[in-house]
């Protein structure tokens, strides 16, 4: 897998266990970046701008960086945390990266997501979250109501959040290990997934707009959860 771009690059090479190769334009002088590549084992290959423009659609910044693939995590990895998010069939993948960055910010035990109709772990993915998917585990399932039910089993209580016969975000209780929901950019949280919540949370809009970007509304809602267990 191929990511590029000069943050990304210092987030990967602070940590350099998932590099295989790095690429770099020639005359490339980013003192930083030059400075971290010294004394690491993987390989280093020069090429010309044009030669590297052809390898990626996005500005590259002089530097890509060849990773090793996501490995997804085995759910009953993820049983015995305290606080995980679900997402309901997120399709752009610069969401699921925003979303990604923010729960290994907050300390956030763990994504799971859905095999099918939902961004997976790709180089927009990886680049959007700044490398913090690689600090976080991703669990990928076939079917979210049955994990749904197996995560209940093991003692979680289950948030969605939808705008419609819903609490306001702030009057729920987070104590106990939680499971939040951020469902689909379009069409929210299913029915059947909705079914299968003990609570269903909305964020109060006060403004002409009716509903907030998914990577914000998930963010506004993992920081009232991370609140309201201290």
């Amino acid at each position: 897998m191929l990511v590029y771009g000069k943050n990304v690059a210092k987030e990967f090479l602070k940590n350099p266990k998932n590099i295989q190769k790095v690429i770099l334009q020639e005359n490339f002088d980013d003192k930083e970046i030059l400075s971290l590549l010294e004394n690491n084992i993987f390989k280093v290959e020069t090429l010309r701008k044009y030669e590297m423009d052809h390898l990626v659609d996005g500005l590259h910044q002089g530097i890509m960086l060849e990773i090793r693939d996501y490995q997804y995590k085995d759910l009953t990895e993820l049983l015995e945390s305290n606080f995980l998010v679900m997402l309901d069939h997120i399709e752009d993948p610069h969401n699921l990266g925003a979303i990604i960055r923010t729960c290994e910010a907050a300390g956030v035990s763990g994504v799971i997501i859905a095999k099918d109709r939902q961004a997976g772990v790709t180089p927009t993915v990886v680049k959007t979250s700044a490398g913090a998917i690689y600090h976080l585990p991703v669990c990928q399932v076939t079917n979210l109501n049955q994990t749904i039910s197996t995560l209940k089993d093991h003692g979680f209580w289950i948030v969605g959040t939808a705008l419609e016969d819903s609490t306001d975000y702030r009057e729920i209780d987070y104590s106990g290990k939680i499971v939040l929901i951020i469902g689909n950019e379009g069409k929210g949280i299913s029915r059947l997934v909705r079914s299968s919540c003990d609570f269903m949370a909305k964020i109060p809009m006060y403004g002409t707009t009716n509903s907030l970007n998914a990577s914000v509304a998930s963010g506004i809602m993992i920081y009232e959860v991370i609140r309201n267990r201290k």
